[in-house]
């Protein structure tokens, strides 16, 4: 190559080179283009040369003389590598003549030639220089003519086809071909080379689709083998089964062992038309079930979180328990103030003390044991009946035996008859224990005498109460008290099973700065151990300890042992039932929904027994009776009426008279009621100021009377559902009569100025005349200008007619008043 083509080369190589350039930036060279121009006729040249000088002047000065070197490098090697591949192709074409030689001469080994063939071009290929840039393949009728030939011969290693396949060597990658059996080339000058690459791809992507078809023909011609299907055992039907309302055909297929087409199939002959997922109600379950000759049974889902259902169980499996021992019984003292209840509590306390105890009872928690000889009695240390009732308002029975005290020198008074009263309606056996015999003026027979009119009649004269005359100053008669209430405790034959899980009651609870919540509790039933997960009301824990009555700390409590418990995570109330379950983790569930329910009913007001609401009530709750405390201001008007109150009789309904008594309505009286949910009707009687706040706290009604008639009716109307509303008129303004005008139709208007109050278009209205009330009805207009208006206030005229009435005069006073339901209570 002559210096001249080498700069005709050069110009046409930077041609094409600013082509490509001006998107990469990179330095590309077709080598084509330089083969071509060598190939071709000197009026090729010159045409190129006339393109190349077309965009010489415009690139010139964007060369980069590195370009001119890397050039100059490459035109060198081309030339070697042309000679050298005219050598390779020589050889090639010779090798080529040989191996068709020897393969018609020796037919038998064609793998063996094939791959020797193969080979030899691939050393070539290896020994020869590495060239930057794409290599040229210049195809030839021979190699055309070798690739024919070995695609009709079995390959003998796919691997190394398929290594000589995916390289582009010289002696390989042939030309490809269209239908008529020729060259495929391009129609442009230029472009052999880019079409040779193409080409050389789609034939090394048909190879590798031809492998994988091969290898695809393998895998079917080897025998698969079939997985064989399961069949599913016919399974007899259950002799019963446990069902839930809302179950599908699907979840009854699993229960019957039976397929869910099969039921869906059976009730559709029965009638029922339904598809695998639809809910089925109990009617159509047992239906099928009747069908298949087996019995259902409905799943019964307990609510746990209602503890008072399950401690109701727990009492009565332990009545049925065979492992039910004698329990000590719970004794609570009542009786009016200054009787001695404290002096009597005190004595019993120390009866069980020694000397050489000088601490005394080291800690009160709220009940407390006496031992007489081998056996224990429990005493609720929350004297009074006010407690006694408050606990008993929130369903807390724990007590066995209520001793009364009556003082020998004062007789009965009203505590001590309301102590009776809470007693007999708790249904608690009574003994009387009649204190102060030490006193001169002690007169036990008149206390007899006085208790007998309410039913409490003494041993001695056929009764069944047992009378004791004690001194708790002296400690007379106090070991005689302590084996009536053993006696007594053996007659009711209290006995608890002490195996089982631990019930109780909480006596008392409160937040102690080092221990925290603290709740004294009576157990029941079952022993409570430390470390037992318990529910306790609406709160939840686990016990972590346990301190008797002594301030002993004990591991584990018994029935009708009160103990003092830590480990909760929340104060309990009082008269709260405590049970234990199995884990914590359920009574932390069980707690927490309880927490929930609670704050639910704060939301709501507890709604009382009222007047009112009393025949709804009997409707709702099916009462039999309604319970009245009745108070009068003499014994003759309070039996009175509770006579008449007994005699009324409406439906079945009867009146019971849970408490009678003289004299003003007090806290007694309105927590009696509140936990008896009863009426309080006082006959000429008014409430105190402290039982009138708590009454309207605990939503108690009390109704005042002064005739005894009218308290007859209101309560006789009351169960019938028939109570009228009660309605008090109420004056709201007054006015002043300024001008008249007489107008045909409408009769007189008067003109009035609003004195004080305010006047409605539906208010009543009086006209007074002198003092006089000259007429009474009803505000027929009232305009204020020429406005119809609803109410006039003070300050304001107005024009106003009165229904039926014209007699109208200037200087009269109208007074307005309205009609207002009164509130019960």
């Amino acid at each position: 190559m002559t210096k001249k083509q080498e700069n005709e080369t050069s110009k046409e190589l930077g041609m094409d080179n600013k082509k490509t350039s001006g998107k990469s930036g990179k330095l590309k060279i077709s080598v084509s283009a330089i083969r071509k121009g060598e190939k071709k006729t000197e009026g090729k040249r010159s045409n190129t040369r006339r393109r190349a000088n077309n965009h010489s002047n415009d690139h010139s000065k964007r060369r980069r003389p590195a370009a001119q070197d890397l050039l100059k490098d490459l035109k060198q090697k081309q030339r070697a590598d042309e000679v050298h591949l005219d050598q390779e192709s020589k050889a090639a074409k010779q090798e080529y003549k040989k191996s068709l030689n020897k393969a018609a001469a020796s037919e038998s080994k064609p793998v063996v030639k094939k791959v020797e063939s193969a080979e030899k071009p691939a050393e070539t290929a290896a020994e020869a220089p590495k060239v930057r840039g794409p290599k040229i393949l210049k195809p030839s009728p021979a190699r055309l003519k070798q690739n024919q030939a070995n695609s009709e011969k079995p390959a003998a290693k796919p691997s190394s086809s398929r290594r000589l396949s995916s390289r582009p060597s010289l002696t390989e990658a042939p030309m490809p071909e269209n239908k008529e059996g020729r060259r495929r080339t391009s129609g442009k000058p230029g472009r052999k080379g880019q079409n040779s690459y193409a080409n050389q791809g789609r034939g090394a992507n048909s190879d590798r689709s031809q492998q994988r078809k091969r290898k695809n023909k393998k895998h079917q011609s080897a025998p698969q083998v079939k997985k064989q299907v399961t069949q599913r055992k016919d399974r007899p039907l259950p002799e019963s089964f446990e069902y839930e309302v809302g179950m599908n055909a699907q979840d009854l297929g699993k229960i019957l062992h039976r397929e869910p087409a099969e039921i869906v199939k059976k009730l559709f002959m029965l009638g029922i038309m339904i598809n695998q997922n639809q809910s089925l109600d109990k009617g159509t379950i047992e239906l099928l079930a009747a069908d298949y000759g087996i019995e259902a049974v409905e799943k019964v889902h307990e609510d746990i979180s209602d503890i008072d259902n399950i401690f109701a169980q727990e009492m009565e499996e332990s009545k049925n328990s065979e492992n039910q021992v004698v329990r000590p019984p719970v004794v609570t003292i009542m009786g009016h103030v200054d009787h001695g209840k404290t002096t009597l509590l005190d004595r019993l306390r120390h009866t069980r003390v020694s000397e050489h105890e000088a601490g005394g009872i080291t800690q009160n928690i709220g009940a407390y044991q006496v031992r007489i000889d081998d056996r224990l009695i429990t005493f609720l240390d929350t004297p009074g009946h006010a407690a006694f009732s408050s606990m008993r308002a929130r369903g807390a029975e724990i007590t066995d035996i209520v001793v009364l005290v009556v003082a020998a020198d004062d007789g009965v008074m009203p505590q001590t008859i309301e102590a009776i009263d809470h007693a007999k309606s708790a249904g608690v056996p009574i003994i009387v224990a009649i204190n102060k015999m030490d006193r001169p003026g002690a007169n036990p027979a008149h206390v007899t005498e006085q208790l007998m009119q309410y039913e409490l009649i003494p041993e001695n004269y056929g009764g069944s109460t047992i009378f004791v005359n004690i001194s708790a100053k002296t400690g007379m008669g106090i070991d005689e008290l302590l084996e009536n209430i053993i006696l007594e405790a053996d007659m009711l034959e209290l006995k608890a099973d002490p195996k089982q899980k631990a019930i109780g009651t909480v006596v008392e609870a409160r937040l102690s700065r080092g221990k925290g919540p603290v709740a004294d509790v009576l157990i029941q039933q079952g022993t409570l151990r430390v470390g037992d997960p318990i529910v306790v009301g609406d709160t939840f824990g686990r016990v972590r300890t346990m301190t008797n009555d002594k301030g002993h700390q004990v591991k584990k409590a018994t029935p009708s042992m009160p103990v003092e418990i830590t480990g909760l995570n929340d104060v309990p109330e009082s008269a709260d039932k405590l049970v234990v379950f199995a884990d914590e983790k359920t009574a932390r569930a069980v707690g927490e929904a309880r927490a929930q329910q609670s704050l639910q009913k704060q939301r709501e007001n507890v709604q009382h027994v009222t007047l009112d609401n009393l025949f709804d009530t009997m409707k709702r709750e099916s009462m039999k009776s309604v319970d009245i405390v009745l108070k009068a201001d003499v014994q003759g008007s309070a039996e009175a009426l509770a006579q008449s109150f007994q005699k009324i009789d409406v439906e079945g309904v009867r009146v019971n008279i849970i408490h009678s008594g003289v004299g003003a309505i007090n806290e007694s009286d309105v927590t009696l009621a509140s936990a008896s949910n009863a009426l309080i009707i006082g006959f000429n009687v008014r409430p105190t100021a402290t039982a009138k706040s708590q009454a309207a706290q605990e939503g108690v009604d009390i109704r005042l009377y002064s005739i005894i008639y009218k308290a007859i009716d209101d309560v006789k109307a009351a169960m019938q559902g028939m109570l009228e509303p009660t309605y008090e008129e109420k004056v709201i303004g007054n006015l002043t009569v300024r001008e008249t005008w007489k107008v045909s139709k409408i009769g007189t208007i008067a003109g009035a100025f609003v004195d004080n109050g305010y006047v409605t278009r539906e208010s009543g209205i009086r006209v007074i005349r002198d003092g006089v009330v000259k007429y009474d009805g009803k505000v027929a207009s009232l305009r204020r200008f020429k406005d119809d208006v609803k109410e006039v206030k003070a300050g304001f005229d107005c024009g106003l007619t009165i229904e039926n009435f014209n007699d109208i005069k200037e200087g009269d006073e109208l007074e307005a008043y309205e009609m207002q339901e009164v509130k019960p209570g």
